[in-house]
């Protein structure tokens, strides 16, 4: 069926060229004399690069009736094979990597479309018979159309680059423009999150969809929390006081962190550990341990759980630290000597 339709198209279109060569100045009858520069005697036409030159002028030449149809003829075999061949290639990379099959269809649907235009415009110039026009035209017509299509074709080109080199799937947690959630679908022109946090404090699904247009993915900086690997390191920071028996506080935070994560370490191998640091009024104590990005503050809240429950049956051996100010009183100073105290101390000293 597609046989006949071109061949069908190629009759229509031998048809308009036979008309046209009957303008003034492409009568078939009365062939234009060849230029002086391109006339030889008949003995160098007798040679094969002569005649391949008689030909050549003969059908392709400036005054040749020929030369549309030939020009329009060979725009379509490059075009349709071209077309025919892209188009296998495209739809065989889509079946493999597309999410969603209604994404390829709507794609395949837009690719056949502009390739129909394109087509058509390239014949139109091809009937003009002018090499020079048609490479000029087919330059400034891409050139206008990518300009005046820039957001739909930079969200196409968006949604190719998501399916081939995957930087982010359906299920992973990210961060785009700044708006974090889990991609729970990816269309031919937007990404679809489940929001985290945003109406919620914490890093808890929210319920709200996002639509993210793919036009903007190239315009921002992406942050996927399982780019290589399924779990993340994750923290719970504890503040501690300076008499706390620190060995006593280390071996109660590893434990927590290893039994609720005990699934985690058996797949990934790594062991919680402790990273510490001073504070002006305790120690700053970071429990780091592997999670699940989807479940993070679930996992914190289990081990919070169990710190405070520990902690609280070892009191005082170990204590929470918080900030405080202490504020010493001597009655026998009144306050008028306090003052006078203090003007020597701010006084400049005397040589």
């Amino acid at each position: 069926m597609l046989r006949i339709r071109h061949l069908l198209v190629l009759t229509f279109l031998a048809l308009t060229s036979a008309l046209h060569a009957q303008f003034p100045g492409m009568d078939t009858e009365t062939p234009a004399a060849a230029p002086q520069e391109v006339i030889a005697d008949a003995s160098s036409y007798a040679e094969p690069a002569g005649r391949l030159l008689t030909f050549w002028h003969r059908y392709m030449g400036v005054d040749s009736p020929y030369r549309s149809l030939i020009l329009v003829i060979l725009t379509l075999v490059v075009l349709l094979n071209l077309k025919a061949y892209l188009t296998r290639v495209m739809r065989r990379t889509l079946t493999q990597n597309a999410y969603k099959q209604e994404n390829t269809t709507a794609f395949l649907k837009i690719w056949h479309i502009l390739w129909k235009f394109v087509i058509a415009i390239l014949v139109l110039m091809a009937m003009t018979g002018s090499l020079r026009l048609l490479g000029l035209t087919a330059g400034f017509f891409g050139m206008m159309l990518g300009w005046s299509l820039q957001q739909p074709v930079t969200g196409i080109a968006a949604w190719l680059m998501i399916i081939l080199k995957k930087p982010f799937r359906i299920g992973d947690r990210v961060v785009i423009a700044g708006i974090t959630g889990d991609v729970t679908g990816i269309s031919l022109t937007h990404v679809i999150l489940n929001q985290v946090g945003g109406s919620i404090g914490g890093e808890e699904r929210s319920g709200r969809g996002i639509l993210i247009p793919n036009a903007i993915l190239f315009q921002h900086v992406i942050i996927n929390y399982t780019l290589d690997q399924e779990y993340m390191l994750d923290e719970v920071p504890v503040r501690l006081t300076f008499d706390s028996d620190w060995d006593l506080a280390k071996q109660i935070m590893i434990e927590a962190a290893s039994e609720v994560t005990g699934e985690i370490i058996a797949k990934t191998g790594q062991q919680p550990f402790i990273r510490a640091e001073f504070l002006d009024w305790g120690i700053l104590v970071r429990l780091r341990y592997q999670t699940i990005p989807a479940r993070r503050q679930e996992f914190s809240t289990y081990i919070i759980e169990k710190l405070h429950r520990s902690f609280s049956k070892q009191y005082p051996r170990v204590r929470f630290a918080t900030p405080s100010q202490s504020i010493r009183y001597r009655p026998d100073i009144t306050p008028d000597r306090a003052l006078e105290s203090t003007a020597q101390m701010v006084s400049p000293s005397t040589p």
